[in-house]
């Protein structure tokens, strides 16, 4: 099984006729993802490896009954496109783009509230099922098996690097999950365990965190008080970043001693997560809890 994303979804791709657009569109429909169209303003009309392009997300909803789209536009037109495709009644957004303003994510984090859509990032990879479908930007040659572990991450190369480890090892894939690394984005580490936790087929989770934010905290408290019963693969990066200083990603920035490294690591570690080191010990340890509990 998987979570959020399968074979019958149907994808509309906003921007997909600029470079990035046009590039992953192309990678996505070669994985067997279900793109039925694209949008960009002024060529509706046209087409693109034979896909037609409207005007605006509604029109292409109205026209392909798509219910999931991506985005691939500049950081200043990003918050209208989401907006856009949640005012559409698109299931899952999944937003690529990086470097939206803070002000604008928390206007529309406040206008997602009630509604039945599901935003993932903004800066992330996106989502992918093996032998499903993929909306974003994940290589497609490193998830090539279907299998019973879920990938929870905020780094998108981590999360390449840990499902290249877990097929070497012998395992699959059921989804795989990159949230983002703003400080503020959609669905949250806590909400997608939930949503794991729940998927009959998905018997392990790896969870990728980050410094800085306290997203990775709730979400092991939250396991605790479910009683989880799922082993939880942990491994947090950023263990030598000094305080106050953004890494890598603009939510990787500590500002309370929780938010550090070691204290995530700790409280992951008493609340029942299995946490490594280092990033090549992940299909390691993954191996290691599935061949003991066989």
């Amino acid at each position: 099984m998987s979570i959020l994303i399968d074979k019958n979804i149907k994808v509309i791709v906003q921007g997909i006729t600029g470079k990035e657009g046009k590039f992953h569109t192309e990678q996505m429909i070669n994985y067997g993802t279900n793109i039925v169209g694209g949008v960009t303003p002024g060529k509706g009309g046209g087409s693109i490896m034979n896909k037609p392009i409207f005007n605006s997300v509604e029109d292409a909803v109205k026209n392909t009954n798509g219910d999931v789209s991506v985005i691939f536009v500049p950081s200043n037109f990003a918050s209208d496109a989401i907006i856009e495709s949640i005012f559409s009644k698109i299931r899952i957004i999944v937003c690529i783009t990086e470097g939206i303003p803070v002000l604008d994510m928390v206007y529309i984090k406040q206008f997602l509230k009630g509604k039945k859509c599901y935003l993932i990032g903004p800066n992330c990879p996106g989502i992918i099922s093996p032998g499903k479908s993929k909306v974003g930007i994940m290589p497609n040659s490193i998830f090539r098996k279907q299998g019973n572990i879920g990938i929870i991450s905020r780094s998108g190369t981590l999360t390449y690097e840990a499902a290249n480890q877990i097929i070497q090892k012998g395992y699959g894939i059921s989804t795989a999950i990159g949230i983002g690394g703003d400080s503020i984005v959609g669905i949250s580490i806590k909400e997608t365990l939930d949503l794991f936790l729940k998927d009959s087929e998905t018997e392990c989770i790896v969870l990728i965190g980050e410094i800085g934010g306290q997203l990775e905290i709730e979400a092991i408290n939250y396991m605790r008080s479910k009683n989880n019963v799922k082993p939880i693969i942990g491994f947090i990066a950023g263990k030598t970043a000094p305080k106050g200083r953004t890494m890598g990603h603009a939510g990787a920035i500590i500002e309370k001693q929780i938010e550090t490294a070691q204290s995530k690591i700790d409280i992951m570690r008493k609340n029942g997560a299995y946490m490594v080191d280092s990033p090549e010990g992940i299909g390691v340890m993954v191996d290691k809890i599935l061949h003991d509990s066989l």
